[in-house]
């Protein structure tokens, strides 16, 4: 019988988004590496923290136990392998103690993110591997299994990028990182079999690895500076086993998508014709992107995410990053003429920044009309930049995950908490809310700052008893939109917009939803859609004084072309 190594991760969620990509990268390394290859039962056990049975396991406190009972649910292994991350270290280091304490036999070893930026730091694995871990974790395994044989002196020759307490002259190479794969040498865990995309219903689909850019909150900003492509063959075959798989999305696992334009819009052209209809999510960077590329974007069914983090480019310095306000602002004027989708990333706590600067990167984000922003406290990871100069920018953060900053010099405790309030508002009213139609026209009608709306519906829904921002029910939060809104125009002495603001926002919502699932979406409005549609709607007091009143009963609905339309029954 072979011995059995098994891969494993904790999972936040069960989604595309979140399936074990980097557990099964080294499984497939594994099997295919030829020290391994055809030695070892290689399984991929991922554990998902929405599974019914690990959530009654944390409510007993049982999760780390649910965790190891998992791995050793198709027999003892060999090798335990943990892939690493911010959100699951505590429960994998202790799943480890634990697995050790019942069979310690099992070599239990570990990669990924948190790994790679303080190896050191780990006191409960055998052995930790930095860097990416497909050629040196299939080695070390090669190694081990050698001393498991009775050639201890294969331990001389441990990989680079390998820790362990246990052996003294290792601890010297804790900042290492293994020597990086030629991408074209390693396999891919969709080909070969051991990562099913279907099961996830989407895929994470490396095109890239590696960043030209130093910010210095991430964890490439010690990385090398430069990027590795996949081959376009590999691209291919993959691309064509998610459209046999039929899944529905891919998330694009490269930082800078459009770093090359030649290259970007050659796999956009790949895709429409390999894929269509499968939805696509890129990261990108607003400095590359012209009318070519965005006219580009919307050939295929795809979404944008843009890291903006602030709108101040002297608190961008502080982190590596630049900005240029006029070239963003064109640029994603582009995006917009073209009818893209795309969003944007803002972080609060930033070294130097201040509420108030915080506050009005909201404000430039909102008026540039994404459809999604989302904002998150800064998390100082451990082997960044930021952390090595932490103290001297002035940052007080937790020295375990998820690192968030406690405060700052210019970033008070209250002061965070305000931000975390406007970032959970923006969440729900505009992200979850799906308020991008009409929410700027909202705004200007009321002469009020796109932050202070959000900070006004933070503090009214927090009194309210149905108060949930966890809440992701469009109907149920579109009823809080226009109760809120009502209230502020009431408040504004502007009660003759309301019949307009509420038809606007019920028919924006009636189309999202249509869009979200492809179900026929009755609605009562006070204004003809056709004219709800118009130009004219995005100027809500124009409208509300030029415009005819039309009360009608409307059915929106995908027609025979896959087009969202509408007919009115009055």
């Amino acid at each position: 019988m072979k011995p059995l190594i098994v891969c494993t991760t904790l999972l936040i969620e069960t989604s595309p988004q979140a399936l074990p990509l980097g557990a099964a990268c080294i499984a497939s390394a594994i099997k295919h590496y030829e020290k391994t290859s055809g030695k070892f039962d290689v399984q991929l056990i991922a554990v998902s923290k929405e599974e019914k049975d690990f959530i009654q396991a944390e409510k007993q406190k049982k999760a780390a136990e649910y965790i190891a009972d998992r791995i050793c649910g198709k027999g003892i292994p060999s090798f335990a392998l943990f892939s690493v991350y911010v959100w699951n270290r505590n429960l994998l280091e202790e799943a480890a103690k634990i697995l050790k304490q019942r069979y310690p036999e099992i070599l239990t070893l570990a990669g990924g993110p948190e790994v790679t930026a303080n190896p050191s730091s780990f006191k409960n694995f055998d052995y930790t591997v930095s860097g990416a871990g497909e050629i040196a974790m299939p080695e070390l395994i090669s190694i081990l299994q050698c001393c498991k044989e009775g050639d201890s002196s294969a331990l001389s020759q441990l990989p680079q990028g390998v820790y362990t307490a246990k052996i003294e002259r290792e601890i010297s190479k804790a900042n290492c990182r293994a020597f990086p794969p030629e991408l074209n040498t390693i396999s891919s865990p969709y080909l070969d079999g051991t990562l099913d995309p279907a099961e996830y219903g989407g895929a994470l689909w490396e095109l890239a690895r590696g960043c030209p850019f130093k910010c210095s909150y991430c964890y490439e900003s010690k990385g090398e500076k430069k990027i590795q492509y996949f081959p376009m063959e590999r691209i291919k075959k993959e691309l064509e086993l998610f459209n046999q798989k039929k899944i529905s999305q891919v998330f694009v696992l490269d930082p800078t998508y459009n770093a090359s334009k030649k290259r970007a819009a050659e796999l956009l052209h790949l895709i429409a014709k390999k894929a269509p209809g499968m939805f696509f999510y890129f990261e990108a960077r607003a400095e590359f992107i012209d009318r070519e590329l965005a006219a580009a974007f919307t050939k295929i069914p795809c979404a944008l995410q843009f890291g903006l983090q602030s709108a101040d480019p002297e608190i961008l310095k502080y982190v590596n990053r630049t900005l240029d306000k006029k070239l963003f602002t064109r640029n994603i004027g582009y995006l917009n003429e073209a009818g893209a989708i795309f969003g944007f990333d803002l972080i609060f706590g930033l070294p130097k920044d201040t509420l108030e600067g915080f506050r009005k990167s909201v404000d430039f984000a909102l008026n540039l009309y994404p459809n999604n922003l989302e904002t998150f406290c800064l998390s100082v990871l451990p082997g960044t930049d930021l952390a090595d100069s932490a103290e001297e920018l002035g940052l007080e953060y937790e020295k375990s995950a998820p690192y968030h900053v406690l405060k700052t010099d210019r970033f008070s405790e209250s002061d965070l908490k305000k931000a975390e309030k406007i970032s959970n508002s923006c969440n729900f009213f505009y992200n979850n809310g799906r308020a991008v139609p009409w929410f700027n026209s909202v705004v200007h009608a009321l002469h009020m700052r796109p932050v202070v709306l959000l900070e006004k519906f933070s503090k009214w829904y927090e009194n309210s008893e149905s108060a949930d921002f966890f809440c992701c029910d469009h109907k149920e939060i579109e009823k809080q939109q226009i109760a809120f809104v009502k209230k502020l125009l009431n408040d504004c002495q502007k009660q003759n917009l309301t019949s307009t603001t509420e038809s606007l926002i019920l028919f924006n919502g009636a189309l999202s939803r249509v869009e979200a699932d492809g179900k026929e979406q009755t609605v009562h409005l006070s204004y003809h859609p056709d004219d709800l549609a118009s130009p004219y709607a995005t100027d809500i007091v124009f409208f509300a004084k030029n415009c005819r009143k039309f009360n009608c009963t409307v059915k929106c609905f995908r027609n025979k072309n896959g087009e969202i339309d509408w007919r009115v029954s009055k």
